[in-house]
């Protein structure tokens, strides 16, 4: 599979390229930050409102690093908490998208950082932030039920050679 995709966003083609381990540089602008969350081999993806199954994650918030960010949407988004490591950065250029505006809000070339998330607490799902549900789904099902583009493969096969063996808790049972 390709480290490159095109893919449709509202009507803006958008170029996306998986670049795993990338060093970020102090001029890279960060959009967004996502974690591939796992607990006893499944990886958990959770329904946000209007946009499908998918990993959590979501925009920095001022003054947060890309892992404070991370920590803090995988509880927001799916109540778990755990150990992350960083796994790569997928570029979001916009140079060949014709609707792109130099005042809207992404810039031309951005990246979204990516991580693996060994859970060590799961929690209640509580609903009380954009998420409607989560589920725990095995790694090769992923593309079945994951709403997303062909680089986010890339990503999942990644993490999965990311592992770490590490001690779990759990707070309530999986399936909430």
């Amino acid at each position: 599979m390709e480290n490159q995709a095109y893919v449709n966003w509202g009507g803006h083609i958008v170029s996306l390229s998986w670049e795993p381990y990338r060093k970020m540089e102090s001029a890279d602008i960060v959009t967004s930050v996502h974690g591939y969350c796992f607990f006893e081999g499944k990886i958990v993806l959770v329904h946000v409102n209007g946009r499908g199954f998918n990993v959590p994650g979501g925009h920095i918030e001022e003054g947060e690093s890309p892992e404070e960010t991370l920590h803090r949407e995988a509880y927001e988004e799916a109540y778990v908490k755990g150990d992350i490591n960083y796994i790569g950065a997928i570029c979001v250029d916009h140079t060949e998208n014709l609707k792109f505006t130099e005042t809207g809000k992404y810039p031309r070339v951005g990246y979204q950082l990516f991580y693996r998330m060994d859970i060590a607490e799961c929690l209640p799902f509580l609903r009380e932030h954009e998420t409607l549900t989560r589920i725990w789904v095995e790694p090769e099902e992923v593309p079945h039920v994951m709403e997303d583009h062909k680089i986010a493969l890339l990503v999942l096969k990644e993490s999965m050679n990311n592992k770490r063996e590490s001690g779990v808790t759990i707070g309530n049972e999986i399936g909430n």
